[in-house]
């Protein structure tokens, strides 16, 4: 009981501001605070919302929680206002702005989800890649060569460890593929032909209607071009801890606060553990992880890791997400991926390149 006056008097106070200013009339208020509580704000968080609508002169308060530009706008203030303060450290502020980037991502993760997701596999796009996997045997890879009418042409499935050749004509198969910026897939299908599509040994599988979507992703992602330099991670050390020599160098290829992906010369394996340190806004940034899964070629000896990253400083979690939801100002400066030793900033001056994207990658 004694909570909900609270409440109530937290929604008086939100009028009598409202009115006394003689701005924003229109705005009700305590819609505003039923929706906010129902979204997981607590009272606290509800007045300090409140207080960033007024700033922003949000004339529908309410707005904030079905429109993504208008939750935007609240963000970016509350970020502008902790440059401004250059207040980093208070962990006060960090708990409050992650809780506005959960809200803001469930958005953007809903807003993504019915853009993208697909339903039959007539609408998968040539050159996806795809997982098959053959009962009994194994897991094999291929990617789609040609989607046209009642069939899927896939180059031939490779299996690196499977020497043996297969018979693939009349085999009913499980097909997995991972689409970008949505979700995974899964659908059933029969080998129908061995055919030569667009010059590819390819298989000509069925058609399927009924796609079952599978796991999808927990946060945004963004692409991030951007040199990084790469160490292993051991149980001893804090894996958290800024490097000041330099590591393998490695190309950044995506970003979010639960992980990233980027490009290695090598072989890499699931299960190891690394982390990614690099310069983002002109500070420098640390995001240790384990290997979910490697696109390997063979014929490049180039790795593209997608890494989990393991639960980060809230700060650290809240300085990538203004990346990925682009509140950060533009960098067109070319650094070094992090603060280096005197010695090696030197040597890095008298050869940029080193530090530079592959020109033939």
């Amino acid at each position: 009981m004694i909570p909900f006056l609270i409440l109530i008097a937290f929604v008086l106070a939100g009028v009598i501001f409202v009115t006394n200013s003689g701005g924003e009339k229109r705005g009700n208020w305590i819609q505003f605070f039923t929706k906010g509580k129902e979204a997981g704000f607590s009272i606290k968080d509800m007045e300090q919302l409140r207080r960033l609508v007024a700033t922003c002169q949000i004339v529908d308060p309410v707005s904030i929680f079905r429109s993504q530009s208008q939750f935007e706008k609240v963000i970016r203030s509350m970020v502008n206002t902790l440059h401004s303060s250059g207040d980093y450290n208070d962990q006060t502020i960090h708990y409050f702005l992650s809780k506005l980037f959960d809200y803001y991502n469930e958005m953007e993760m809903q807003s993504a989800e019915n853009k993208a997701r697909i339903t039959s596999s007539r609408q998968i796009t040539e050159g996806q890649t795809l997982r098959i996997l053959v009962p009994g045997t194994g897991v094999y890879k291929s990617e789609v060569v040609k989607n046209s009418g009642n069939y899927l042409a896939i180059s031939r499935p490779t299996n690196s460890k499977l020497t043996s050749s297969m018979e693939w004509l009349g085999l009913k198969i499980s097909v997995y593929f991972w689409r970008e910026d949505d979700a995974g897939y899964v659908f059933d299908s029969e080998v129908v032909d061995e055919v030569f599509s667009r010059g590819i040994s390819s298989l000509k599988i069925e058609q399927n209607d009924s796609l079952f979507r599978t796991q999808k992703r927990k946060s945004m992602r963004v692409k991030f071009r951007k040199a990084a330099f790469l160490y292993l991670v051991n149980d001893i050390d804090n894996p958290h801890i800024l490097e000041k020599s330099a590591g393998l160098k490695v190309m950044l290829e995506d970003i979010s606060d639960t992980g990233c992906a980027f490009k290695v010369m090598g072989q890499v394996t699931t299960g190891m553990r690394f982390k990614v340190q690099f310069l983002l806004n002109k500070i420098p940034v640390c995001v240790p992880g384990t290997v979910r899964s490697v696109d390997y070629s063979k014929e490049s000896n180039i790795s593209i890791v997608h890494m989990e990253a393991e639960t980060l400083p809230i700060g650290t979690r809240n300085f990538i997400l203004c990346e990925v939801f682009n509140l950060l100002p533009e960098d067109d400066e070319e650094e070094l991926p992090f603060r280096v030793l005197e010695e090696e900033a030197g040597a890095a001056a008298k050869q940029p390149e080193q530090f530079s994207e592959e020109k033939n990658e």
